[in-house]
Parts: C-alpha cells; sequence; structure tokens
C-alpha cells in the first residue's frame, strides 16, 4: 500500500470497530526514523496499539534490535507488540532480547512467529506478569498457551473468526480436550492459509466467501488456480462457504 492508503485503511478500520475492540497498526521499517515517524502517523491515525517487526535485510544484531524497539517505544505513548518473524525479516529476536524489551514500560507484548517453542517457553518463564505472549503461528497455538501464552494474532480467523476465537476461549475455560477438538475442526483450513505465502491463500478465501475481490499487487501474485478446490474443501470444513 501507498503510506496514504495505509493510514487509511486504519481510519477505516478504527471508524468500523468504534471503541469496542483495540486496532493494532502495522508501522515496522528497518530504518528507525521511519518506524518513529510511522508509529505516529498510526497514532494519529486512531490506532490504539502498535505492531513492529525487527529490521529486516540489513538484521542488526541483538543489541541492535533492542536499540531499535527502545527508540520506537521512547517516541511514542503507544504500546508496542513486538513481531518476531525470522521466515520473512531473515531475523531472529531471541529470548533474552525480547525479556529485556519486555522490561520496558511500553512494550507490552510479542508476537512470536518464530516457530521455536523452547524459545516462546523461555520467554513465558522468565517474563515480566503484566507482558503479553501471542502466537503468531495458527498452527501452534494451542502449544503456545499450553506454555503459559495469552493467545494468538491469527491468519485463519480471517475466514472463520468464531472458530479460532472458540479455541481460546475453550483452552482460557479449562477445557483442553475441547479447544483441541476447535483446532482439529480448523486445521484443514489453517494448513490451506499457508499453502503459498501469506496473504495469497487468505484473500482467495475472502474472495470465495464473496467478502472482496481476489487482487493482490506485485510481487505478489494470486493464488494458483491447482489449489483452488483443496482451499474450498477447507474454508467447507469450517462453515465459511
Amino acid at each position: 500500500m501507498t503510506p496514504d492508503e495505509h493510514r487509511r485503511v486504519v481510519e477505516i478500520t478504527v471508524d468500523q470497530v468504534a471503541g469496542r475492540v483495540p486496532v493494532v497498526a502495522g508501522a515496522g521499517s528497518n530504518d528507525t526514523k521511519k518506524a518513529v515517524a510511522l508509529s505516529k502517523e498510526m497514532r494519529d491515525a486512531g490506532a490504539t496499539h502498535l505492531l513492529h517487526t525487527s529490521p529486516m535485510y540489513n538484521k542488526p544484531p541483538q543489541r541492535g534490535i533492542i536499540a531499535h524497539f527502545n527508540a520506537i517505544a521512547d517516541a511514542t505513548d503507544l504500546p508496542v507488540i513486538v513481531y518476531n518473524v525470522p521466515g520473512r525479516t531473515g531475523s531472529n529476536v531471541e529470548a533474552h532480547t525480547t525479556l529485556a524489551l519486555a522490561e520496558h514500560g511500553n512494550i507490552t507484548a510479542v508476537k512470536e512467529a518464530s516457530g521455536n517453542l523452547a524459545q516462546i517457553a523461555e520467554i513465558i518463564r522468565g517474563k515480566p506478569r503484566d507482558f503479553t505472549v501471542l502466537s503468531g503461528d495458527d498452527g501452534l497455538t494451542l502449544a503456545v498457551m499450553a506454555e503459559g501464552g495469552d493467545g494468538v494474532i491469527s491468519v485463519t480467523s480471517n475466514a472463520a473468526p468464531r472458530l479460532a476465537a472458540k479455541m481460546c476461549e475453550l483452552f482460557d475455560d479449562g477445557d483442553l480436550e475441547g479447544a483441541r477438538r476447535v483446532g482439529h475442526e480448523l486445521s484443514a483450513w489453517t494448513s490451506a492459509a499457508f499453502v503459498e505465502s501469506n496473504p495469497i491463500p487468505v484473500k482467495a478465501a475472502l474472495a470465495m466467501m464473496g467478502k472482496c475481490e481476489n487482487v493482490v499487487r506485485l510481487p505478489l501474485v494470486p493464488l494458483a488456480a491447482a489449489h483452488n478446490e483443496m482451499l474450498r474443501k477447507a474454508l467447507s470444513a469450517v462453515g465459511a462457504l
């Protein structure tokens, strides 16, 4: 999206939400000054929280990642969520780094998409009481919650929000068997949602559901036709079609 489109998406979301739930706006950049400026832009657009990835491509060392996030958190009054997604950024925010960032009063959560349960468990064991640990991988949500995590920032919920929420609610209520059952119900769609790079399959799914047009911008391309039938079956399995 262009900068103007980015802001407009957040403004529309804020308007539609009307204060009912928080609005977490992505504001990441591998240029710290730009990340700070974008954070302020998202605040002015009405966001309540900020989501920041670790810097991609230039891949600073862990002390650089700490300095990057601290500079952002010092420059805004909105709570900052650290987004650790090494598969996209090329750098891992190590457990000791996340725990160091958790000491900053304005860094309140991590979206952990490293896929490394041992690392996530280490963060959960060492974190401050009020620091939130969220799964960034739908397929690992229950495992992360079993370790003491707090939920998920979800891809699959774009097409099956009630089931994704129900799974977490059942776990929080102590019904592990029920949560596992819903997780199994979601599993085919969870796999289909990542058959190609996110958000390609989700955009195709929402188009099948009549929610939007299946249009993406280069370098993304529409879902390969070979996956369409599998996607339809997965959506049908969760009652989305």
